[in-house]
């Protein structure tokens, strides 16, 4: 399954850029990077089977190993694609968050999107080495 991160804005080379292609680089599965500009500009069309799951302060705040569960059900039952869409400074509106499959949040605080790339990308790997039994994971 693609695992598909769809973000507003630019990365850049900074150290937040370093820390996506660290973790998404350790991920078994496919994964792949759209940048969006940082207004206007339409989220590319869905192709067959494809999850939904945005980045909203307003989402779960899911342990690891339930991401990683949910993931796993997904990927298991023909999902080919999951995208994980980070919005732009003023985040989702009503309409665009009851479209989505699963809404996540990082917590409580507000986080900038270069950082909230960052964090997604190391759940996504966290996620997919849960599954595959790596010992990265540890719950005390």
């Amino acid at each position: 399954m693609l695992l598909h991160i769809v973000a507003r804005g630019r990365i850049g080379r900074g150290p937040e850029a370093e820390l996506v292609e660290r973790y998404l680089k350790r991920v078994a599965w496919p994964t792949r990077i759209t940048e969006l500009p940082d207004a206007g500009g339409k989220i590319p069309e869905l192709q067959g089977a494809t999850k939904i799951v945005m980045l909203d302060e307003t989402g779960e705040n899911l342990p690891s190993r339930v991401l990683a569960q949910r993931l796993g059900a997904w990927r298991d039952n023909g999902v080919r694609e999951t995208r994980f869409l980070i919005g732009a400074a003023d985040g989702f509106d009503d309409v665009q968050r009851a479209g989505s499959d699963l809404l996540i949040s990082f917590g409580r605080a507000t986080w900038p999107h270069l950082m909230a790339r960052a964090m997604l990308a190391e759940q996504l790997w966290r996620a997919t080495s849960i599954l595959a039994n790596h010992p990265y994971h540890r719950e005390g």
